[in-house]
């Protein structure tokens, strides 16, 4: 894909708390990037869910996605993922259903299965007891509060409803970073969202796994991907390439698992890791666009080139909110050139 006036760009934001910082300033800052993003044209913005993480203040999304949709007018706005295998599918269509009542039109439900934490704070979320169902079933259960009429006891006595919820048809999507969520995406079809900024290497096998056992749904009629990617964007390309040392120490410190706050950018990152962390950081990291606007054309037209992707959702971790901002009016301003 050579033209990209007809790529769709899109944010995930896991409203990064930076050293220094707090919750509070994140989450203002996260209404302030939704806002410039409608304006310069993003189409949809979602919030990551992730628990007892220091760095991140989007553990409540759904919340967060009501107040981000009542400051936008136009943007889609939604979850990326919203965890389902640590909530009640009922709860979730009660929840998403309230959302798109009061947004028509504009809430996407993305769905993921992992965790988003560590073992420990994953059981004091869930609860979990001995025989309950796996994502796939929970997943049916949810489509059937949003999209049928509700589910029924295996006696037949009684009938259970989301509401609101029911019938409301909140577009969903399967998110994942390995196999099993694009088989699933694609053998039910539904659209499917890789997570790329994170997990690439497993990236070309499960966009091929999603197309080949893609099955056309009254959802879609054909594969639709969107391709998640770290993109650090600066007016120049050694600028850019200091931003994103705080990603890299982000990961660093996610690899001696110790997950902290988003530190300032460094002009040396061999002063902080040695080869062996270098090289598992790298290995996250290595479909990161990063560069000054000439350079993030030229990647994501072989990103795009590579993937066949239909949208591009943007993570964006840099400690100044301001350049946080330019990357991203940079990235939009690369796809109207």
């Amino acid at each position: 894909m050579s033209n990209l006036s007809n790529l769709k760009l899109s944010v995930l934001d896991p409203s990064p708390i930076i050293v220094g910082g707090s919750p509070k300033d994140s989450l203002e800052n996260t209404l302030d990037l939704a806002q410039h993003a409608e304006k310069w044209g993003y189409r949809r913005y979602w919030l990551a869910e992730h628990h007892n993480w220091p760095g991140m203040a989007s553990s409540a999304s759904p919340l967060i996605i009501g107040r981000v949709a009542s400051v936008t007018n136009k943007l889609r706005v939604g979850s990326g993922a919203m965890l389902l295998s640590n909530y009640s599918p009922y709860s979730i269509a009660e929840q998403f259903g309230t959302l798109e009542s009061f947004f028509p039109n504009r809430i996407d439900l993305g769905l993921g299965r992992a965790p988003g934490t560590d073992g420990l704070t994953a059981r004091l979320i869930r609860k979990r007891f001995a025989g309950e169902p796996d994502f796939s079933e929970r997943l049916e259960e949810l489509s059937a509060y949003l999209y049928g009429s509700g589910t029924v006891t295996s006696d037949g006595k009684h009938t259970f409803h989301a509401i609101p919820g029911e019938g409301t048809k909140v577009p969903i999507w399967l998110l994942g970073s390995g196999v099993y969520s694009a088989e699933l995406a694609g053998r039910l079809g539904l659209p499917f969202s890789f997570a790329g900024h994170f997990s690439p290497v497993n990236m070309e096998e499960a966009l091929s796994i999603y197309r080949r056992n893609f099955r056309q749904s009254d959802i879609l009629d054909k594969p639709y991907v969107m391709l998640a990617v770290n993109v650090i964007a600066a007016d120049k390309e050694k600028e850019a390439q200091r931003l994103v040392t705080s990603s890299y120490q982000k990961h660093l410190m996610l690899t001696r698992g110790k997950p902290a706050q988003l530190r300032p950018p460094v002009d040396n990152m061999d002063n902080l890791w040695n080869s062996y962390e270098r090289k598992a950081v790298e290995e996250q990291l290595f479909a990161s666009i990063i560069g000054d606007a000439s350079s993030v054309k030229k990647q994501l037209i072989k990103l795009l080139e590579k993937t066949q992707a239909d949208e591009i959702m943007a993570h964006t971790e840099i400690f100044n909110h301001q350049a946080r901002l330019r990357s991203y009016e940079i990235l939009a301003n690369v796809i109207k050139d």
